[in-house]
């Protein structure tokens, strides 16, 4: 594993309580984290210099308190690189400051050719791989399904004083895009992409991580020149998915699906339905941050199968869904159990 050590103006200050401590160039912002676990601070003193923290709620989402006032937006710096900082709902900044390990990378390939090389991102929400490519002196297609995202991208681009090189700037559902070129021709010397667990293209196409990066980067193959120079997937998983749910109830579980998604900047939901036992029809929900699971029974009836609310953030997914097998099967009569090879 490479550290991004050579940032100048982003730095974790600390960790403990579930949040994480960060110092984005003159502002100290708080930001929820399910993997710190920890309770202990390393610097206690650091935390009381906090411009904005920000607070999951219990009904789902959360949002800023600022304890200083601080700008609506302003920049860091990476080496040559300029970022526009933006905190918006749902803890976001609008940049990963571990991709500059990434950065570094395709920047050193990229000038150690001799020949300009086209790179193809892909879900490249506000252009960090982007502005670095462009620095490097490939000439960049930035695809995103977010307009918005996409208006961020062109400001870091511009930020960050490249607005004159090379660059495409696409609003639009990324298989159907890749189709497009392949159509026309098109070839990349690199491609990236930062595909998310589940989203929504610009017309409303339906994402699923686990279902559809296979096809997405064979796919991606036809549109490679006859001589690539790299082929780069980052993933950050929500840890829960059908199949996720298929590893842990094996064949009690079938004809699962996602369905009712929304993926918008401060509201993130979802439902997997699945078929349980061959007995129920199970929904697994997801809400802003809250998650719960239900039987089915027809006529907008639901039967609870946890009644308790649990947030995503501070729950172990798999002893959660465990916790769903032993309610189905208190349901489930012994019998049929025992006929299946269930119990």
């Amino acid at each position: 594993m490479k550290l991004a050590s050579e940032w100048k103006e982003y730095k974790i200050l600390d960790m403990a309580e579930g949040q994480k401590l960060e110092r984005w160039g003159d502002v100290i912002l708080a930001r929820p984290d399910p993997q710190i676990i920890w309770k202990d601070k390393s610097y206690p003193k650091k935390w009381k210099e906090i411009n904005a923290t920000y607070h999951r709620s219990k009904t789902g989402g959360g949002a800023w308190q600022f304890n200083k006032k601080i700008p609506k937006q302003w920049q860091i710096h990476y080496k040559n690189l300029t970022f526009n900082i933006k905190p918006k709902g749902f803890k976001h900044t609008g940049l990963f400051p571990e991709q500059a390990v990434n950065w570094d990378w395709m920047i050193n390939k990229i000038k150690s050719e001799k020949r300009e090389i086209k790179v193809l991102n892909l879900f490249a929400y506000t252009g960090g791989a982007t502005v670095a490519c462009l620095s490097a002196g490939a000439s960049v297609c930035h695809v995103d399904s977010s307009k918005g995202m996409t208006t961020w991208a062109k400001e870091n681009v511009i930020s960050s004083g490249l607005e004159d090189k090379k660059v495409r700037f696409i609003v639009d559902d990324v298989v159907k895009f890749v189709n497009r070129e392949i159509r026309r021709g098109n070839k990349y010397d690199a491609i990236v992409m930062d595909p998310p667990s589940y989203g929504r293209g610009a017309k409303g196409e339906v994402w699923q991580f686990e279902e559809n990066i296979y096809d997405l980067v064979e796919l991606c193959t036809k549109v490679l020149s006859d001589a690539p120079l790299f082929f780069l997937i980052n993933s950050y998983t929500t840890g829960i998915s059908s199949t996720v749910l298929k590893n842990i109830l094996n064949d009690r579980i079938s004809s699962s699906k996602i369905y009712d998604l929304i993926d918008e900047p401060n509201h993130y939901s979802f439902k997997i339905g699945f078929t349980a036992y061959n007995y129920f029809y199970v929904v697994f929900q997801y809400n802003l941050d809250i998650i719960g699971c239900y039987i089915e029974v027809g006529n907008n009836i639901c039967i609870p199968l946890i009644t308790d609310k649990n947030c995503y953030s501070d729950t172990v997914i798999e002893d959660y869904i465990l916790k769903i097998k032993d309610e189905l099967e208190l349901r489930i009569p012994d019998k049929y159990l025992k006929a299946k090879d269930w119990l």
